[in-house]
């Protein structure tokens, strides 16, 4: 399961989506995709956390994917065509959806632009 930056949020927030992070974590094997780290420390500074505890917590419950070569390409073409059905869709998502695509995984998220595919998991 690749769980995006939103899934992280709510584990980190202690959600009511908290606990099904949680299950997903200790059940599965997880991945995160690197552009997610970005957004987590942009996350936490805005909200006054340690952004070093958070990362530490990303990187010792899952393996972070990065970016290489055919991820780039891939979220290239991908932001080119969600663009074109939702002009909200971000270059960011691109890179998780092009990190879910090549390694087979699902996309656990509660970011409703991700809901019209059939691989991501909604929270």
């Amino acid at each position: 399961m690749l769980l995006d930056t939103s899934a992280w949020v709510e584990l980190f927030n202690g959600t009511k989506n908290a606990k099904k992070v949680e299950k997903i974590l200790t059940s599965e094997k997880c991945y995160t995709c690197i552009t997610s780290m970005a957004e987590i420390v942009n996350w936490a500074e805005r909200e006054g956390k340690d952004s070093e505890i958070l990362i530490d917590g990303i990187i010792k419950h899952s393996t972070v994917i990065e970016i290489d070569r055919s991820i780039a390409t891939l979220a290239g073409k991908l932001n080119f065509e969600r663009k074109k059905s939702n002009k909200k869709w971000g270059m960011l998502d691109s890179f998780i959806l092009a990190s879910g695509t090549i390694y087979g995984l699902k996309i656990l998220t509660k970011d409703g632009d991700f809901r019209d595919l059939a691989d991501a998991e909604m929270l």
